[in-house]
């Protein structure tokens, strides 16, 4: 892939775009999460556990052909150099068959789903849910498009109303009795809604599909992420499989939740802030010195923040449980266990930005080998011991796999991975004393006490013990004022 048009030529200029931009994210990230949560709350106390573990079911299959649906190139689009018309506009006619092709596919295969987990209502809900490729197919790269071109706050528009749509979609039909229906119809509702307004955000409709443009690069470049994105899909997805054929829909339906009200927000922030980190690393991929600095305040930045977020979550889990779902649910464990998995994957996400960025795809891809073959015996081995162990297993495997991560980057990427360790040794440490006082906070509080009233003393406990390590340890300190400073700058006009 050629040169591009030339970038600004001040590191602060680029520094400063992409962090307002990473902050216009996070912004529409949380609002979203907050959806999120709501959603939730507000189904969780209308539909059944059974509800959930049949859509999961569902998805757990189906969602493989995501990873075809995309081929990889809407990365290979926001990480070439240079991107014509014409090439964007093939790659969205390649993506809008790929998706209507898995469609058919989906459409056809109903029944073996439903074979899978031995429920027959999954063969309607899966022809149903075929329409959510043909969409996404169509969506893919008007993302591309805007991430390329760092219009954040258009995706975040995007990302932020669809939700919202489909959450008062799901619970118009759920207060009506449709039951799972109003999972499938709220899905949908998203899809189309996000395939509406970055069509409209991006503001072009695509030419007639050319022969003679170059797409070698692209398809050749897309092939290799499909590859780690298949072998994350089987990793990833290992649990809910497990789980749906060997325990049933119900205690499936019991961990979709926990996972739902944490790992889903978390993965849409992490796949929110991945877009701005790879926008911006692929940009001065050829810079290594400003590059590393990116990489290191990237790190930073999330693990004060989200890495951080996630103590509260670890040691808060009862009263969260409590006020989110409702005493039908007794998911505290399993949700602690996975906000712990979380927090460890977040570790290692700045690796996959590099990899990404600096087009090392198939180091990515052997790498997601080695990751994904250790998910699937922790979890697997933790099956044993039902939906809590499988929880188990899903939480020690990134604990296992992250510091393996980053000795693989040292030993293929331009990156020094020393900072890497110790700012990620100081997450940890920041993580874990927020965690034991959000747990202390929720321990003083006993049966007599609201869950508001406990959960709100996990959480002040838990800020309280970040705070006294901020001011007490010296090198955690200035990690905290680094990301204070990078918010203000990123809030400053140019």
């Amino acid at each position: 892939m050629t040169v591009s048009a030339a970038e600004p030529a001040s590191d602060g200029g680029l520094g400063r775009r992409a962090l307002r931009g990473g902050f216009v994210v996070m912004g529409g990230q949380l609002v979203r999460m907050v959806v999120q949560v709501l959603a939730v709350v507000i189904l969780a106390r209308l539909l059944d556990p059974r509800d959930f573990g049949l859509l999961a079911m569902v998805l757990s299959v189906v969602a493989v052909a995501e990873i075809f649906r995309d081929m990889g190139l809407s990365t290979a689009a926001i990480q070439a150099k240079v991107l014509t018309p014409e090439q964007r506009d093939n790659l969205f006619w390649l993506n809008s068959c790929i998706g209507s092709g898995l469609a058919l596919l989906a459409f056809v295969a109903a029944p073996l789903v439903a074979d899978v987990f031995h429920e027959p209502v999954l063969v309607p809900m899966t022809k149903v849910l075929a329409l959510m490729f043909l969409f996404n197919g169509m969506a893919t790269q008007y993302r591309a498009d805007l991430t390329r071109r760092m219009l954040f706050g258009r995706l975040v528009v995007a990302d932020t109303a669809a939700p919202v749509v489909g959450l008062l979609v799901a619970t118009a039909l759920a207060v009506a009795g449709a039951g799972h229906w109003a999972l499938v119809a709220q899905l949908l509702t998203q899809y189309l809604t996000v395939l509406v307004l970055v069509v409209v955000g991006a503001g072009w409709l695509p030419g007639r599909p050319r022969r003679d443009v170059p797409m070698g690069d692209f398809l050749k470049f897309g092939w290799t992420i499909v590859g780690s994105q298949l072998i994350g899909y089987v990793a990833n997805n290992t649990d809910s499989v497990i789980i749906g054929s060997r325990l049933g829909a119900g205690p499936l339906g019991l961990y979709n939740r926990a996972f739902q009200l944490v790992m889903s927000p978390l993965g849409q922030l992490r796949g929110s802030t991945g877009t701005v980190g790879v926008s911006l690393l692929a940009r001065v991929q050829d810079d290594p010195g400003r590059s590393q600095r990116y990489v290191e305040r990237g790190q930073l930045a999330l693990g004060c923040t989200v890495v951080a977020g996630l103590g509260l979550i670890i040691g808060g889990a009862e009263p969260i449980v409590d006020v989110m779902l409702g005493p039908k649910w007794d998911v505290a464990t399993i949700l602690s266990l996975l906000a712990l998995a979380g927090a460890f994957q977040t570790l290692s996400l700045v690796g996959y930005w590099v990899y990404v960025s600096q087009g090392l795809t198939r180091d990515l891809m052997h790498y997601s080998v080695v990751s994904a073959v250790i998910k699937v015996l922790c979890v697997v081995a933790g099956s044993r011991w039902g939906v809590v162990g499988v929880a188990v297993g899903y939480a020690i495997a990134p604990a296992l796999s992250w510091p393996i991560s980053f000795w693989w980057l040292s030993r293929h990427a331009n990156v020094r991975v020393a900072p890497l360790y110790s700012g990620a040794g100081r997450i940890a440490l920041i993580t874990s004393v927020t965690a034991m006082g959000a747990w202390a906070g929720a321990s003083i509080s006993d049966d007599s006490v609201p869950a508001v009233l406990s959960l709100l003393a996990s959480i002040g406990c838990g800020l309280s013990g970040y705070a006294l390590l901020v001011a007490c340890v010296r090198p955690i300190r200035a990690d905290a004022m680094m990301v204070f400073a990078a918010t203000r700058t990123a809030m400053r006009r140019r």
